[in-house]
């Protein structure tokens, strides 16, 4: 299990204890050793994809620790332990926390600068008790929560509608996705009658057109068995389609995700999560309401020569 930004705090420190200076990768191999950490658990990313959650926690662990004073960068990334870190670790503490760190003024004070424009306020003891997390990983976290929410809303909304709306909600989002050329094109592809000998919809694979690939487009509620795909791919073998995807609204039993096509025939099932997940990724039923920036310091910006 990956260690929270707090638990990484002692051993980051203890890693400096010898008084030299050490790289972050000595730092990070120090304490994948010293918490067991799998490779699967060091690789594993943020939602945003940009950083591992192993190498963010050790990065905030790093950063409180700085403001508090117990550690220094004498390079970049190189860091060195403080006579305020040793006094620390002389005195032999269980653990490196928030609330321990509030003891320094300076630490305190990072801390209510920080918390300046947050809402809603809480004092040192309230901060030091309830964060476990970094703010880069609370962002994400939230942000993930806000794209659960929308998703079910926009669910809501579709079963709403009518499985015509449904149908070419589906071609739009498959021309945002970069199949069937301009919309206007695709758009012609939509059979006008649902259901009709299994296939809903035909959109080009790519804009020169030199494949197809046949749609069912299921507004249902009820989780698609196994034989309402192997009817699917008997229409695919009956226009001799090669190539098909699934959509519904609800959700694919197991044996209907097991079902293997032969004949070369390849299809693609989309429940109504994997739907909406979609149609968040490439703007189709949303708009974008707000935008935060997260800015990083330019290191070398302050290293160049002036």
């Amino acid at each position: 299990m990956i260690p929270d930004f707090q638990s990484c705090m002692l051993p980051f420190l203890r890693k400096l204890e010898d008084g030299s200076v050490h790289s972050m990768t000595e730092i990070q191999n120090a304490l994948i050793r010293e918490f067991h950490l799998t490779e699967t658990d060091v690789k594993e990313m943020l939602p945003s994809n940009r950083t591992t959650r192993f190498r963010s926690n050790v990065g905030w662990a790093k950063t409180h620790m700085q403001k508090a004073g117990l550690l220094e960068t004498p390079q970049r990334a190189q860091y060195r332990i403080t006579e305020a870190g040793l006094r620390l670790l002389q005195t032999r503490p269980e653990h490196i926390n928030m609330k321990l760190l509030f003891n320094y003024p300076a630490y305190k004070e990072w801390i209510a600068l920080s918390n300046r424009n947050s809402e809603p306020k809480r004092n040192s003891k309230q901060e030091s008790e309830c964060v476990i997390q970094t703010p880069d990983i609370i962002m994400e976290e939230e942000y993930k929560k806000l794209r659960n929410i929308l998703a079910q809303d926009l669910l809501e909304r579709i079963l709403k509608k009518d499985p015509g709306f449904f149908e070419a909600l589906v071609i739009k989002l498959l021309v945002a996705m970069g199949y069937g050329g301009s919309l206007n094109e695709a758009a012609g592809m939509v059979v006008g009658k649902s259901g009709d000998e299994g296939i809903d919809g035909i959109i080009k694979e790519d804009k020169l057109g030199l494949d197809n690939i046949y749609i069912q487009a299921k507004r249902w509620n009820n989780v698609v068995e196994r034989p309402e795909v192997q009817k699917f791919v008997g229409a695919l073998a009956g226009k001799g389609a090669t190539k098909g995807i699934f959509i519904t609204t609800s959700s694919f039993s197991r044996g209907a995700r097991e079902f293997k096509p032969q004949n070369n025939i390849k299809i693609v099932l989309i429940d109504g999560n994997q739907l909406c997940e979609y149609m968040i990724d490439y703007n189709i039923g949303v708009f974008t309401a707000n935008t935060f920036e997260v800015k990083r310091i330019d290191i070398d910006f302050f290293e160049s020569e002036e």
